[in-house]
């Protein structure tokens, strides 16, 4: 077995840089009871899925889909980009150490926009930005991590994942990385079988914290 280095960190984004979650849950419950009465916390269910998949598995029609996506760009326009508590000093305490750094989101490049206009500096944080259109299967495939793992020539066992979505924790496994996960959607109970190590935030969190969590 390879020994794990920490060469590569792999951000999921909602919920792990912004603490965005608990507004999408809201958006996408209403969603659910308008179109799926009687139904129970299907919203859970679609985390860590492209907006296409769930187009494609609980929307159908093309013009429910015009409607959702009227609301959900109205919703992201207004939506606060608050980063996760400690984000900006951790990602510049491991860019410091030389870890490359990528954002692997199963968002769109249209949301993407919206977040370079509110944070013009949160492209200097990340050395790569993966989107929904940058790979054939969304979480839990590890596809996406193995394709950002790739932009740096680096293998599984130098990336390390950090997710909060259990599509998300899925997908990291599957891509046989070491995965942090955030508390900051679900409990630390929930996610801890899907985790190699579980943070509520990054207040306490660094180069080397992650580097004694790997044995090094």
């Amino acid at each position: 077995m390879n020994k794990r280095q920490f060469r590569g960190a792999l951000f999921d984004l909602d919920g792990v840089v912004f603490d965005t979650e608990p507004q999408y849950t809201i958006f996408w419950g209403n969603q659910f009871k308008e179109y799926y009465p009687g139904s129970h916390e299907m919203e859970k269910l679609i985390k860590g899925q492209t907006l296409v998949e769930i187009y494609d598995k609980y929307f159908p029609d093309p013009s429910v889909q015009e409607e959702i996506t009227r609301r959900l760009d109205r919703f992201e326009d207004e939506m606060q980009f608050e980063y996760v508590r400690g984000f900006e000093d951790f990602v510049k305490n491991i860019r410091e150490k030389g870890v490359k750094t990528a954002v692997v989101t199963s968002s769109n490049v249209m949301k993407m926009k919206n977040v370079y206009a509110k944070h013009p500096e949160f492209k200097g944080y990340f050395d790569e930005i993966l989107t929904s259109e940058d790979f054939d299967e969304s979480k839990p495939s590890p596809d996406c991590y193995l394709k950002a793992a790739k932009r740096f020539g680096l293998t599984s066992d130098e990336c390390v994942v950090l997710e909060d979505s259990f599509n998300g924790l899925k997908s990291g496994r599957a891509a046989k990385m070491f995965v942090v996960g955030f508390a900051t959607t679900n409990s630390h109970e929930a996610i801890e079988p899907y985790s190699d190590t579980v943070v509520d935030d990054y207040v306490g969190l660094s180069y080397e914290e992650i580097m004694r969590s790997l044995g090094q």
